[in-house]
């Protein structure tokens, strides 16, 4: 009975957060889709800032775990959709590059990153952490090197 209740509220809240966004952005001012472009490419103090706060590192904390409890009930943790490798490659990235404007997509282990990061050695670090996501089969970049704006 505790695992159907747990699947039922696991289950739900996969489909709210579904139904509440319709791509994976590591920031607010990244491309809403992957034929957008990035809103002030060169300014990325405040997308660190957002990336590196306690909030949000909490958030990113809670989506790994709620995936992670998902896919244990689920039994194939092999198995992702296209929604959960959106996710877990996102919040990969987010983490590991906070001044970062990307925005994933993924469509059958294929998965597209566009937007821009500020240096070459950000740049460098997408595609390798996208590929220690269980799940991602292919990587393809559309990621333009913005240097930061002097302020």
């Amino acid at each position: 009975m505790k695992k159907i209740l747990m699947s039922l509220l696991l289950g739900g809240t996969v489909l709210f957060g579904t139904a509440a966004c319709d791509n994976a952005r590591t920031s607010a001012d990244a491309p809403a889709d992957i034929d957008g472009e990035v809103d002030n490419p060169g300014e990325v103090e405040e997308t660190l800032e957002d990336a590196s706060s306690e909030i949000r590192q909490d958030q990113l904390d809670s989506d790994i775990r709620a995936r992670e409890e998902r896919n244990e009930l689920i039994g194939d943790e092999s198995e992702r959709t296209d929604s959960d490798l959106e996710s877990e490659v996102r919040a990969k990235l987010e983490a590991n590059i906070p001044r970062a404007k990307l925005t994933i997509e993924a469509e059958e282990g294929a998965v597209v990153i566009v937007g821009s990061v500020p240096s070459e050695d950000e740049y460098a670090t997408i595609e390798p952490l996208a590929n220690e996501i269980l799940g991602v089969d292919s990587v393809s970049l559309d990621v333009e090197i913005v240097p930061e704006a002097e302020s």
